[in-house]
């Protein structure tokens, strides 16, 4: 039986779907819409108690019952440990990918994500400066700290293409494509950086992964 995920294309979601194609496992997947807040339905909150996508039912879990799996992170180390892919078993090397996977979900994101409220969504509600240059500020900063990891690196670990890669370049494409930031951001500054995700996004079923439950 195939694992059901439940997504849309936006950063986090990519990073799942991503996985999945790269890991080469089936699946099928189902776009929510959480423009029309379809994550709130009782079904999707039974799999997902905090109502975000993405989020996974694998019908074949550790214990051979079904297993439902969210929050992205968790959900690419899973898929990780499930398939022994895109992860290391070097335990320094495996540490380093979990260490940037959190980098990620604690920093990138949330950071990238509210520059793109308050640059994009909240731009007429919000006329004040601070929050912009609050969030522009630290997402800059989170990128110089990517530029200097990949300085004389292909990827972020030294292992090869991981999951802490599918996590991050997401992010960065978001950034350049759907906020139209670059020139906020300076994403010029970092060419490391920038060289990093077209490496990542030239993989054919990364590519592919990242198309899975489009708007």
């Amino acid at each position: 039986m195939a694992i059901q995920l439940y997504s849309l294309a936006t950063p986090n979601g990519m990073k799942v779907s991503i996985a999945l194609e790269e890991m080469g496992l089936d699946y099928e997947p189902h776009t929510f819409n959480i423009r029309n807040n379809e994550q709130f339905h009782p079904d999707f909150v039974a799999i997902n108690p905090n109502s975000k996508i993405p989020a996974i039912v694998d019908p074949n879990g550790p214990d051979g019952k079904p297993m439902n799996v969210f929050e992205s992170g968790a959900i690419l180390l899973y898929l990780a440990e499930k398939t022994g892919k895109f992860i290391s078993q070097d335990p320094r090397l495996k540490w380093e990918t979990i260490q940037w996977v959190f980098f990620q979900m604690a920093g990138v994101g949330p950071m990238a994500g509210q520059f793109g409220h308050f640059y994009v969504y909240a731009k007429d509600k919000c006329d004040h400066p601070y929050p912009l240059e609050r969030y522009s500020t630290e997402v800059k900063r989170l990128m110089g700290v990517l530029e200097k990891r990949l300085e004389g690196r292909e990827f972020l670990i030294d292992g090869g293409y991981s999951i802490a890669d599918m996590a991050t370049f997401p992010w960065i494409y978001c950034i350049e494509v759907f906020y139209k930031g670059a020139e906020v951001i300076g994403l010029e500054n970092f060419p490391s950086v920038m060289a990093w995700k077209e490496r990542c996004m030239e993989r054919p079923a990364t590519a592919k992964g990242m198309k899975v439950c489009k708007f």
